[in-house]
């Protein structure tokens, strides 16, 4: 089950029609219903999962807020000096309340995805002390968008907390904000402010949002079909068998690599995007142009958006914050100044995110040393950005000059191909084996080069990627731009795409296409 199946492009038409027939109130239910069918045929009886994650949000929502309301009333004929303690006392239970809950999900996602690694990992520290303990596991089969929801139920109740929003009491609107079927697989990860007010609008199409939410899933169907499958069988070639290429060839697979993610993830959030808007749904945008990004830090707030301002505001700021933080910043600031006093606490926020960021996704050491991996080099920026900026202004450099951006992006980039490179590699000892042979037999090899699967035309394909993200990061919006064309030439240009995606689109025999990969996360 993916974005791209030929069920899904069946079912979103179908829907449409239902939807557009049906009265409003009844469109909100059937979104529901079409979001529950939808989880139903990818994971089948595990349903039940999303189910129960919908009432326990709703009961420990209700809690909180039902708490909140008794301190109000508690507090309302008060001296003022009791007022303080009521406040401490109610906020104290809040805060049980709260770690209850989000211990609760997350011990049924660690039971879902990490068991296994962690019993893995004491297995082999039994067998390094010659312990005579084995323990048995058998791996279970997580349900489908669980990574995704449990983090949506975080969000939720956090913020309730937080007096960011209030509990929503209506069952219903939770559970389409919960499972909302353009989301459910592979993001974004949305919060209550996003989208609970839009889903149970139940507004009816117009010509506007059903055009521009169908090209938004043309341009994911073009990244799919035309780019990320394409550049699959040259990847699969390379890291298979990555020890009979030479190290330019290597180099390539890891460019081709961070392409095929790329292409496959963010076109697959243009068809979730172009979804939610033919439906006048309007979600975050989980990409930003990240390779013009200046420095890997950047990178970071235009790849994966959401899950970097989960981790951001709900693990970082949190910690940064604390008690324990805030008096270790105090003591640091003084030795060691304002500029790298904080980045001491700092760095210890740093390191959880980028611990929790590497371990979502997936349970393995590869996916834990791709964390750190980002962790170094963003702490790395952080330490020298003084330094850098001092270097600059003595050697006159002006670092928004065109050629010191070209120098950012061309830097950055290499660091993201080899953190993607460890990502895709299955262990972290072929990612270092296969890092060493790029750079001791940097040379290309023609023959090796030709013997990939495809030929210099398909990374021609790339260009037209390129052009339309320059396009957007210079604040042109091709979509719009395209709309407000003639009639004619405006057709013209969305028949020639429909054509150039049936007819360049890698799929049939000899094309292996790729897997939703940030579904499994």
């Amino acid at each position: 089950m993916s974005y791209f199946s030929p069920f899904y492009l069946v079912m979103v038409p179908l829907l449409m029609a239902i939807y557009q027939l049906a009265s409003r109130k009844a469109r909100p239910v059937i979104l529901l219903l079409a979001s529950y069918m939808f989880i139903w045929f990818a994971s089948n009886k595990l349903i039940i999962y999303i189910l129960l994650a919908t009432l326990g949000i709703h009961y420990f929502g209700m809690w909180l807020d039902d708490l909140e309301k008794e301190k109000k009333a508690a507090i309302k004929d008060v001296e003022r000096s009791e007022r303080k303690l009521i406040k401490a006392s109610f906020k104290k239970k809040e805060w049980h309340v709260l770690i209850f809950a989000i211990v609760l999900f997350v011990i049924v996602l660690f039971a879902f995805k990490y068991v296994g690694f962690f019993v893995s990992i004491l297995n082999d520290i039994f067998a390094l002390t010659s312990a005579p303990v084995f323990i048995k596991y058998q791996k279970i089969i997580a349900p489908i968008g669980i990574s995704y929801y449990t983090l949506q139920c975080i969000a939720y109740l956090s913020d309730i907390y937080l007096g960011k929003i209030q509990a929503e009491r209506n069952l219903f609107k939770l559970a389409l904000y919960l499972a909302f079927f353009p989301c459910i697989m592979e993001g974004p990860i949305v919060r209550a402010t996003d989208t609970l007010g839009q889903l149970t609008n139940g507004e009816p199409l117009n010509y506007h949002n059903v055009t521009f939410g169908i090209q938004r899933m043309g341009w994911g169907l073009f990244k799919k079909y035309v780019i990320a499958d394409r550049l699959n069988i040259p990847v699969t070639l390379i890291f298979t068998n990555y020890a009979h290429y030479h190290g330019g060839t290597l180099f390539l697979g890891m460019i081709g690599y961070t392409m095929l993610l790329y292409c496959e993830f963010s076109g697959t959030m243009d068809v979730v995007i172009g979804t939610a808007q033919i439906f006048n749904i309007t979600l975050p945008e989980n990409f930003r142009q990240p390779f013009f990004a200046k420095n890997v830090s950047d990178f970071w707030t235009r790849w994966h958006i959401t899950l970097g301002a989960f981790f951001r505001d709900y693990i970082y700021y949190p910690m940064s914050l604390s008690k324990p933080l805030k008096a270790l910043t105090k003591k640091t600031r003084a030795k060691l100044g304002n500029h790298y006093g904080p980045l001491v606490t700092g760095a210890i926020a740093l390191f959880v995110v980028w611990f929790c960021n590497g371990l979502w996704h997936g349970a393995g050491w590869t996916y834990l040393f791709y964390g750190m991996y980002h962790f170094f080099f963003i702490l790395s920026e952080s330490l020298t950005e003084q330094l850098v900026v001092n270097g600059c202004e003595k050697l006159h450099i002006n670092r928004e000059s065109k050629p010191y951006r070209i120098f950012q992006s061309f830097k950055l980039c290499i660091f993201i191909f080899v953190g993607e490179m460890f990502f895709r590699a299955p262990t972290v000892s072929q990612g270092f084996a296969m890092l060493s042979k790029t750079l001791r037999d940097f040379t290309f090899s023609g023959k090796e080069l030709l013997k990939l699967g495809i030929d210099k035309y398909d990374y021609g394909v790339l260009i037209i990627l390129f052009a339309i993200s320059m396009l957007k990061e210079k604040k042109i919006n091709v979509r719009e731009t395209i709309a407000a064309k003639p009639i004619v030439l405006r057709w013209s240009i969305y028949y020639a795409f429909i054509i150039a995606v049936l007819i360049f689109g890698a799929y049939g025999v000899g094309y292996l296409p790729v897997a939703p990969i940030y579904a499994d996360f």
